[in-house]
């Protein structure tokens, strides 16, 4: 690869310095930025910070580095001063022998493994209901983002942890028990994750009929007529549910007596926990597969619930926790503005605090990772502040190195998703969704007349697929978001299948090309605006992905992809490519064609969307 430009640059723009005023620049920060759209130039000198040093006027600065850019640098052709701003036009010659040199390289962007380990935490559903529209969002940002991450040159392995124990697992288990009449997901023709979903909305609703009833009893009277508040008996009764749950309720004492025999150990109930939860499971593991994502490493909750006393008591030897006179232990982070954290109850037993100290120590013993990245939603922003907190007064050895991939939640247009009212947009449906809007949307065109039904319909998948992909991970993560399935579909735009469309061109033009020698493409003397401004926007794919995986941020790759499709539409516009002019245009085009087709494929790829050879 040609020497990278912006080192080039800045090197030069301090020799320049020291040439015209004597600076000893060696050490001077020079601020090197992209040129804004509306300016010529690829590269922009930044001279405000430079007048001190000079002791002359920015626009004098910038007048008279870009001369001496210009005369000592082969790569600067022109220039031109925009106030404070020096913006540097780079040379036919130099774009297009890097563009010659990044074609033949299909691996371009990707930086070589750099030996840091870095343990993506994502999904990490419950066992009690089947993946839906909160899920996927959590899922295509932790895969995209372990994806980027090993772009950029890191080891990475990608980990979930399974919520497969807890009250709302047994409230599955006890409605199934009791409602279900011995019938399976086999038996009823249901995925196995959606059937233990449906005993858990079946609990709720019992629940709530049960709770209604008890409150037209005395009982109830009595507890309404203590009302300190004096609320109206609706807005009452709401906000005593969970009271109501842990006091009255039959069912509650149920499930509650459940957990309890699942911690003891009960054989009956450990058997019922092992059929429902490897239903789910099965569930799970589909879901996946069409998501197209994987595991390294599964951990579970009943595994790793217990885990993180060792920790608590090392906390205490080292002074960073203090035991209160009940027992309790706790962590002082008021001066971390996180004031007191308690860590383990008075009776000895886990919090989740607790439980995720035990679990960070056990990935680094499993993996060996300096980086952790913790992907879920922003309401347990708190949670992750306090522990890393714990995790650095504990000293351990990769604190530093914690992150959490917070990201907002997922709204439906009519508001928030409810598993327990069985308000939600299932993952499964989803896709059904979009990948049968993308076939309706295919009947309108004719590009796919020719290839068999199943290759017509594994095209559509592709493209369906994209849709939702797509959609979700263009968003940044910390934006909270409302997903409408009806817009997400629109295969027009700022969307999954615009960019593929803008690669299915790249393999037209290829296989309408035939088998060419491209070698003529070094004679190509001339460079039209779309083809600078491809060329550049390839240039900067590299450190793009370098600086999106230390942002943690897919969505910078997605809306990359975006403006170089957009690019290649246009430049597909405005010149001809297999009737160019000449043999070295031709081929120099159809080397740029390809070039764009890999970047848009890695990029994509990056995202867990497959790119197809026709749409």
């Amino acid at each position: 690869m040609i020497q990278q430009l912006p080192e080039k640059l800045t090197s030069g723009a301090r020799a320049g310095l020291e040439s015209l005023y004597g600076i000893d620049a060696a050490g001077q920060d020079i601020t090197l930025q992209s040129t804004r759209k509306e300016f010529v130039g690829e590269f922009t000198i930044v001279t405000f910070p430079l007048t001190r040093l000079a002791r002359k006027k920015p626009e004098e600065i910038g007048t008279e580095l870009g001369k001496y850019l210009q005369r000592e640098l082969p790569e600067v052709s022109d220039f031109n001063v925009i106030k404070g701003f020096l913006n540097l036009v780079i040379s036919h010659e130099y774009w297009i022998e890097f563009l010659l040199d990044a074609a033949a390289d299909e691996a371009y962007g990707t930086a070589e493994k750099n030996g840091e380990r870095v343990v993506v935490e994502f999904s990490s559903p419950n066992t009690n209901k089947p993946l839906h529209l909160g899920h996927v969002r959590n899922i295509l940002l932790g895969w995209s983002t372990s994806q980027l991450l090993s772009a950029a040159g890191f080891d990475v392995k990608k980990v979930q942890i399974i919520n497969d124990r807890g009250i709302a697992i047994c409230k599955s288990m006890l409605a199934w028990q009791r409602f279900g009449g011995g019938e399976t997901p086999k038996s009823t023709g249901t995925k196995p994750d959606h059937f233990v979903g449906k005993y858990y909305v079946k609990f709720e609703q019992h629940f709530q009929e049960e709770y209604k009833q008890w409150q037209r009893s005395d009982t109830a009277a009595t507890v309404l007529a203590n009302n300190p508040k004096q609320l109206s008996p609706e807005d009452f009764w709401k906000g005593y549910k969970n009271k109501y749950f842990n006091t009255y309720s039959e069912l509650g004492s149920a499930a509650k007596d459940m957990l309890l025999k699942w911690e003891d150990g009960d054989a009956e109930t450990v058997a019922l926990w092992n059929k429902m939860n490897g239903w789910v499971y099965e569930g799970f593991d589909e879901t996946y597969r069409r998501l197209g994502v994987s595991f390294d490493k599964l951990y579970y909750e009943s595994q790793t619930y217990l885990l993180g006393k060792d920790m608590v008591e090392k906390g205490l030897e080292k002074g960073a926790f203090y035991r209160k006179e009940d027992g309790s232990v706790f962590a002082d982070l008021s001066d971390a503005n996180l004031d007191q954290k308690a860590i383990l109850r008075s009776d000895g037993t886990s919090l989740y605090i607790t439980q995720d100290l035990g679990t960070a120590r056990l990935r680094y013993d499993d993996f060996g990772a300096t980086r952790m990245v913790y992907t879920v939603a922003d309401e347990q922003n708190y949670h992750f502040q306090v522990l890393f907190e714990l995790l650095k007064r504990l000293e351990e050895p990769y604190a530093d190195g914690l992150f959490h991939l917070s990201y907002g939640m997922v709204d439906l247009p009519t508001g928030r998703m409810k598993s327990r009212e069985g308000t939600v947009v299932d993952a499964d449906d989803l896709m059904d969704e979009v990948i049968q809007e993308a076939y309706q949307s295919s009947l309108e065109r004719e590009a796919t007349s020719e290839l068999s039904e199943e290759e017509r319909r594994e095209i559509i998948r592709k493209v369906g697929m994209a849709a939702l992909k797509f959609q979700i991970i263009k968003v940044g993560p910390q934006k909270r978001m409302t997903f409408d399935p009806k817009e997400s579909v629109d295969l027009q735009g700022q969307t999954g299948p615009y960019v593929q469309n803008a690669y299915v061109r790249t393999r037209a033009v290829w296989r309408k090309a035939g088998e060419r020698d491209l070698t003529a493409a070094a004679n190509y003397s001339g460079l039209e605006p779309t083809e600078r401004e491809l060329i550049s926007q390839l240039y900067a794919y590299p450190a793009l992905l370098r600086d999106a995986a230390a942002q943690y941020d897919p969505s910078v790759v997605a809306m990359y992809c975006y403006e170089l499709a957009k690019n290649l539409h246009k430049f597909w516009h405005d010149v001809s490519i297999l009737n160019a002019d000449t043999e070295a245009a031709v081929a120099f085009r159809l080397s740029l064609c390809r070039t764009v087709g890999n970047v848009l494929k890695s990029g994509m790829g990056i995202l867990g969307i497959e790119m197809p050879e026709r749409m």
